[in-house]
């Protein structure tokens, strides 16, 4: 892709977004919060991760929100972050991993946003993580077989998302870029609700 290919595609993506934040779904590891920021730069809009929102808002790491509340209780705050955030100006948003299984959060989305799955293998997801220790869902016997089993539950409902992007071990402006060429592509939603 020439610069000029790019800058026509940038421009396209966000002509094509029509006010709508483009919402990064997947699983831990995925490369969400990496090739989101890169995706934003590329577009020129802000970006935004849900746990770090989440942490700031709670005062309290992912980790120990469910320690002391429970998942329940994490997805329920994770599912008004993630609403709040999509009320607004055009942004780039990373999600946890679980967010987009809750039935209501992926309404609004589809409302308001254009939702990207950075879909993984098993084996790149386990690299992935495994550098990062604080993964609470991980932490369990055998965390490939959770992983595993988490896929096998998610992959399906991840499948929903408007755009599937194969997140693999290449530069992150790679990813970033194939998001804005699929943006780019797309048909061009009616206005987001506000």
């Amino acid at each position: 892709m020439t610069g000029a290919d790019l800058e026509r595609s940038l421009h396209d993506a966000v002509a094509r977004l029509n006010g709508r934040a483009v919402v990064l779904v997947g699983l831990m590891g995925a490369g969400k919060t990496t090739v989101g920021k890169r995706l934003a730069s590329f577009l020129d809009l802000p970006f935004v991760d849900t746990d770090e929102e989440i942490e700031e808002a709670a005062r309290m790491s992912v980790a120990e929100l469910f320690a002391t509340y429970g998942e329940p209780e994490f997805r329920a705050l994770e599912a008004r972050v993630v609403a709040r955030l999509t009320d607004g100006p055009p942004r780039v948003i990373a999600t946890g991993g679980g967010a987009f299984m809750n039935e209501e959060t992926r309404r609004i989305l589809k409302e308001r946003a254009v939702t990207v799955w950075l879909h993984a293998d098993l084996d790149t997801l386990m690299e992935r993580v495994l550098k990062r220790p604080t993964r609470p869902l991980l932490k369990t016997a055998d965390p490939r077989a959770t992983m595993k089993a988490l896929m096998d539950a998610r992959y399906p409902i991840y499948g929903t998302a408007d755009i599937h992007i194969h997140s693999r071990n290449v530069k992150r402006d790679t990813i970033a870029r194939e998001i804005v060429q699929s943006l780019a592509r797309r048909p061009i939603p009616q206005k987001a609700a506000s």
